[in-house]
């Protein structure tokens, strides 16, 4: 709802948003009152209104410290996070209760299609215990191990975790990695064992696994079923028992940590903030520890799970802050916001994502480029795990090389710029970072370094220039019933993995730690590892660094020419077998032309894989009727060396669409 003081309503149409024309209240001079949409009549005042400014703001200063609680919920994949999300938001009465709440929290259309959560996404809820008010503030994360960087800066924001663990399922890999995370950062943690309710449940099983691997009692499990709402209340009890209320001082100057931004088109820049010290409200001037700029509040508020204004925000809470940032680059996740009067030590923000997987990205049609490199910048302003380096192709034109967490991280990034952002992309072939160790110092000189990382093939030193190369490594965790173990083994051992573990964590399941290459893993090895294992076994990797590897440049040549955009880096004992599936890729792509193309694989001046894109021909022996066998042969004679020079001269032009089913993730894999 609007209001406009003026004469006319046609000023007051022009004026207002299309999207708001429904729902005007104009209020003229002497005129009466023109009022489209239902509105009180002490509504007519001189001035413009928002939509912030008609909710009734609320007053965060009756939650005390020590009445406020700061939580994650952490799991693996389909565990039922964001089903206990849904059941603690109607407890609280922030969301009335119908049929139709299932993962509330889960906002991106991405998410909704996939049925994961990509986003951490935030809410506070408001509950009454013991004639005491507690506001609880919840952050739903995502379960995938691509998604962790999300989980780890929730966690910063949190004094406590709901661990939840599927009673059917049991322990699973990501469960590991993500108590690891809660646990290193020294946060209380409630174990939640989930779908109870299930015909296969085994809640006791799951119990003894909790107690064995990550050393809790089995008494301090609470076991419910989030999909009925059975025992969620216990859940809410324990959150304000055992979680520590923040250690914040509300007395000291303004510290407010930011742990995820997202960019509206109207507003700018939507900070959500944790704040460590002091207060905040509307019309402070704040200052960006990391660009030094000033700022005024314009709205600040918590998520309810949407957004409701507050008029001030205090220490040790969770909420949102929007202050006219225009510009993407302006709020840094991680930054530390202060007033201007009174600066402050920065807080130690967060360990920057390193990218595992890296991919270039390129506009469809070049003309696009520009709103492509907005999109782009808006979306990492949303995922600041993704690296951006500038890129540019003869065959694609124009783009970037994207650093991705991983292979899901990466589709999830495509799919959300097509959908959020209408914009279609040409995404290529997935590869790894490679470092390289120089061997002379005039090199070392002229790169300034003496390990260089290589995030592009088509940048590969010679082997002269270079004493080792060095290939990126992962620590896996694997965690299987026990009956599948050989067939996983002999898998990994197949991707030159190193066995390091293996433990039961029960009387049927194992948990196996392997150290893998990490190429060997990025594409296929988690859709092999479900086929292996019926969809049982589950899959967690973490960086371990870097190894000495023998790797080698890949070349592919069309008729003795190099083609830069194929060029790969490969391991020596899979050369052969990747050069030649990349040849037969190619024979299927290349249109045919009036004279043969040769396709080849090559390390060096070796080949190691050829295949023959074979000529349009004439049948020049259509008009001879039987006759002397020398006439034939002088026709198909001048045929071939007509071919020959004809292959001397031709120039082959790749097509666009040839380099793109090429270079694309084989969606086959």
């Amino acid at each position: 709802m609007l209001t406009f003081v003026g004469r006319g309503w046609g000023c007051a149409r022009a004026l207002a948003p299309r999207a708001t024309r429904t729902s005007l209240l104009v209020v003229p001079g002497p005129r009466p009152a023109l009022t489209f949409g239902a509105a009180p009549e002490s509504w007519a005042t001189d001035r413009l209104y928002s939509s912030a400014d008609l909710k009734e703001k609320l007053d965060m200063s009756r939650f005390p410290v020590e009445n406020i609680r700061n939580f994650s919920i952490i799991a693996h994949v389909d565990h039922g996070k964001s089903t206990l999300a849904d059941r603690l938001l109607e407890l609280t009465g922030t969301i009335d209760k119908t049929k139709n709440n299932k993962q509330v929290l889960d906002k991106l259309q991405v998410e909704r299609e996939r049925g994961i959560t990509v986003k951490a996404q935030t809410a506070s809820l408001f509950h009454d215990c013991e004639g005491k008010q507690y506001l609880l503030n919840l952050i739903d994360t995502p379960g995938h191990v691509d998604f962790s960087y999300e989980v780890s800066r929730s966690l910063s924001a949190c004094q406590g975790v709901l661990l939840v663990v599927d009673a059917n399922e049991g322990i699973q890999a990501q469960t590991v990695a993500n108590f690891f995370l809660a646990f290193e950062a020294q946060l209380s943690v409630i174990p939640v064992i989930n779908k109870i309710d299930l015909k296969n449940a085994d809640p006791e099983r799951v119990e003894n696994q909790i107690e064995k691997v990550f050393d809790i009692p089995s008494d301090e499990c609470i076991k419910i079923s989030a999909k009925l709402g059975t025992n969620v209340e216990s859940v809410l009890q324990a959150i304000i028992e055992r979680i520590p209320p923040p250690k914040v001082d509300r007395k000291n100057p303004l510290r407010a940590l930011v742990f995820d931004s997202t960019f509206d088109h109207y507003r700018g820049v939507v900070a959500n903030v944790a704040l460590f010290d002091g207060v905040v409200s509307k019309g402070d001037k704040i200052v960006s520890a990391h660009t030094q700029k000033v700022y005024e509040v314009n709205e600040v508020g918590v998520l309810n799970p949407n957004e409701q204004p507050t008029h001030k925000l205090y220490a040790g809470q969770v909420g949102y802050l929007i202050a006219g940032m225009k510009d993407v680059t302006e709020a840094q996740i991680g930054d530390t916001l202060h007033l201007r009067k009174q600066p402050v030590e920065p807080l130690p923000g967060f360990k920057s994502a390193k990218p595992m997987v890296f991919a270039g990205i390129y506009p469809v049609d070049q003309s696009e480029y520009n709103n492509l490199k907005s999109a782009i910048e808006k979306l990492t302003l949303n995922d600041s795990s993704v690296t951006v380096h500038r890129d540019s192709s003869l065959a694609l034109g124009a783009g970037w090389r994207l650093g991705f967490l991983g292979l899901l991280h990466m589709e999830v990034f495509n799919q959300r710029l097509e959908q959020e952002y209408n914009a279609s992309v040409i995404l290529t072939t997935p590869t790894v970072p490679y470092k390289a160790v120089l061997s002379s110092s005039k090199l070392i000189k002229e790169y300034r370094e003496k390990e260089i990382t290589i995030i592009n093939p088509a940048q590969f030193p010679d082997k002269s220039k270079v004493t080792e190369y060095l290939e990126p490594v992962v620590l896996g965790t694997i965690i299987t019933p026990d009956e599948y173990t050989g067939k996983i083994m002999m898998l990994c051992q197949a991707r030159r993995a190193v066995q390091k573990n293996m433990m039961f964590i029960d009387q049927n399941r194992v948990m196996l730690k392997y150290l893998f290459p990490l190429n060997e893993i990025v594409v296929d090895f988690y859709d092999s590892l479900k086929s292996l294992s019926s969809g049982y076994a589950s899959f967690d990797y973490e960086d371990a660094g870097y190894q000495t590897a023998e790797l080698v440049k890949m070349d592919i040549l069309l008729n003795g020419n190099i083609v830069e955009e194929l060029v790969t880096v490969v391991h020596k004992d899979k050369a052969h077998s990747i050069g030649k599936a990349m040849c037969e890729r190619l024979k299927d792509c290349l249109p045919r032309q009036l004279f043969e193309i040769a396709i080849q694989a090559s390390i060096g001046s070796k080949i190691i894989a050829r295949e023959t894109v074979k000529a349009y021909r004439k049948n020049v022996l259509a008009k001879c009727y039987g006759g002397d066998i020398t006439r034939k042969m002088k026709l198909l004679k001048r045929q071939a060396e007509g071919k020959k020079k004809l292959r001397k001269i031709g120039n082959i032009e790749v097509p666009k669409d040839t380099f793109i089913k090429v270079l694309k993730t084989q969606s086959s894999k």
